[in-house]
């Protein structure tokens, strides 16, 4: 077992050092679809992946919108960034609170009159360790699924119409893969639901989280064939992978110069403050694959799920 475990840490770290190389790699002139004006939003952009994932695509020549849930933090955030040089602004935004996306939606169609690119970064997870606590099973679910697709439905009708498409990135897991090893939904009659396009729907996944939040108030959801590792987090992302399948899939209906391509990545076990600073990956390396989709040229990528720029079969 510990043989097994130093070759894939040493796998994950020479694909590190690969994607580090790749990093250096500037984008050619024929690549770079974006400018000045091309507009990024990051949500949850005042720290760690999201404060980085702002770093980088400022630093590719985008203006970045910055948000924080704490209107001071992000200001302070955003100065950081600022005196740096780069063309970063900031507003407050909670996405569990339909007024403040609603005010945030009108503040950035009157300033800037849409966006290019919508990176939901903000999210939740509170079990630590071998931690599986389903005590903030509710917040988790409303913050990482129901707050990201809140979002995603403000941001849409604010999308530009461009060559290159508008892009949406959802930072997300692994854990939430519908197959996974660790993370498998045993209800094998639910599961070729949501694996189907045909039958997949936003009231099935809806009703998907509905039931586990139920069987979590009634203590029964151990014996309900959820994943058994971070449990409610795994849930929370699976329900967004399976959201941006599902809308990628409406998106792919739209008329050239008004495409939309959504993504979700899992940014690894990152070393921040939601994970206890425990992670094995840099907020720097976590935010790269973020940020390679949400600029990559081939425009085609859609519905996917990735990791250190790899796909990863949902």
């Amino acid at each position: 077992m510990t043989g097994r475990k130093e070759k894939s840490i040493e796998k994950r770290e020479k694909r590190l050092q690969e994607i580090s190389l790749l990093r250096t790699i500037p984008y050619s002139d024929h690549q770079r679809w974006w400018s000045a004006e091309t507009i990024a939003v990051v949500t949850g952009a005042n720290r760690g992946i999201g404060f980085e994932i702002a770093r980088q695509l400022a630093g590719h020549g985008l203006t970045v919108i910055l948000t924080s849930r704490d209107t001071g933090v992000g200001i302070e955030a955003a100065k950081v960034l600022q005196e740096g040089g780069f063309n970063v602004d900031v507003h407050q935004l909670d996405i569990l609170h339909d007024e403040s996306v609603s005010e945030f939606t009108k503040w950035i169609k009157e300033k800037y009159g849409g966006v290019d690119i919508l990176i939901n970064n903000a999210g939740v997870n509170y079990n630590l360790g071998s931690g599986n606590s389903m005590e903030f099973s509710k917040t988790m679910i409303e913050t990482n699924y129901y707050g990201t697709k809140n979002m995603v439905k403000a941001m849409i009708p604010l999308m530009r119409p461009s060559a290159a498409g508008a892009r949406i990135v959802n930072v997300s897991s692994r854990l939430g893969k519908l197959n996974g090893r660790r993370s498998r939904i045993e209800d094998e009659a639910l599961r070729a639901k949501l694996s189907n396009l045909e039958t997949l729907s936003e009231e099935l996944i809806d009703n998907m989280v509905s039931t586990f939040l139920q069987q979590v108030e009634d203590n029964t959801w151990q014996s309900g064939g959820w994943p058994q590792k971070f449990t409610d987090y795994a849930v929370s992302k699976l329900a967004v992978n399976l959201y941006s399948v599902l809308l990628a899939n409406q998106l792919a209906e739209r008329p050239e110069g008004r495409k939309i391509y959504i993504n979700c990545y899992c940014p690894g076990w990152v070393r921040t403050a939601m994970t206890g600073w425990s992670g094995n990956v840099s907020a720097e390396h976590a935010a790269d694959t973020g940020v390679w989709l949400a600029l990559l040229p081939n425009k085609e990528v859609t519905g996917k799920l990735f990791a250190e720029r790899r796909e990863l079969k949902l």
